[in-house]
């Protein structure tokens, strides 16, 4: 299965920065299965694949995308999504929801990134392309250390020099500068404050100036806004 095997398949064309990122290596994943952590993973971390360390992020490979297309514009699946909305699949979180392109709403070849909901009739918007979706991530990564699973500095701060290392020629240069400054940081702990209560965190930077930096420099007027995407 190839990318151009997917887009004939089902009439579409994926967009330019996904297609190189397919020629360079950077979409194999390999197969998940009980054995990809311990024999699969450490071949990739030197190098690591589309934001292999990311939070909740698994990303597929090209024959899961092509079953996930399928699943996701079948009439008969669960989800009842409405045949007017287009959405190719390329990853998944561990719930199994689903990051997509929205082929609805093209523009000069890019698509919006949007996360589909399994669970619940709604699609939030993430990124205007996939470019700034890298980098939102990666951003994001940045101020979010794994506290809960107790991952240390060194590991935290090796992680993430090398998943920049294999993805920075894929980002503009204002972006590369960006997070080459947020790296050189000292790690900080800081408080996520909720509606009802403040959560601990943990990063090279706070949420609060991750949005601030997100706002500035990948603008996009639908950002965290929500569509259903069934009638049902």
């Amino acid at each position: 299965m190839t990318l151009q095997d997917i887009e004939i398949k089902y009439g579409f064309q994926f967009p330019h920065l996904y297609k190189q990122l397919d020629v360079d290596g950077m979409l194999n994943i390999g197969e998940y299965g009980p054995k990809w952590y311990a024999e699969v993973y450490p071949t990739l971390k030197e190098n690591p694949p589309l934001l292999l360390h990311s939070y909740d992020f698994e990303l597929l490979n090209l024959k899961s995308v092509d079953e996930e297309i399928g699943d996701l514009s079948d009439p008969e699946d669960y989800r009842n999504i409405d045949k007017q909305f287009k959405f190719i699949a390329f990853a998944k979180s561990g719930a199994a929801d689903h990051y997509c392109f929205f082929l609805n709403e093209e523009n000069d070849g890019e698509y919006p990134i949007v996360y589909l909901w399994h669970d619940s009739n709604e699609a939030d918007y993430l990124a205007g392309n996939l470019q700034d979706f890298i980098f939102k991530m990666l951003l994001t990564d940045m101020s979010n250390q794994d506290i809960y699973n107790e991952i240390s500095d060194e590991e935290f701060r090796s992680d993430i020099a090398s998943v920049f290392k294999s993805h920075k020629k894929y980002l503009t240069s204002q972006q590369i500068n960006i997070l080459e400054d947020i790296l050189t940081r000292e790690i900080i702990d800081y408080e996520i404050v909720l509606p009802r209560m403040k959560e601990p965190a943990r990063g090279l930077l706070t949420d609060l100036e991750l949005k601030s930096l997100l706002d500035k420099n990948i603008p996009f007027e639908k950002m965290d806004q929500s569509f259903k995407y069934s009638n049902f």
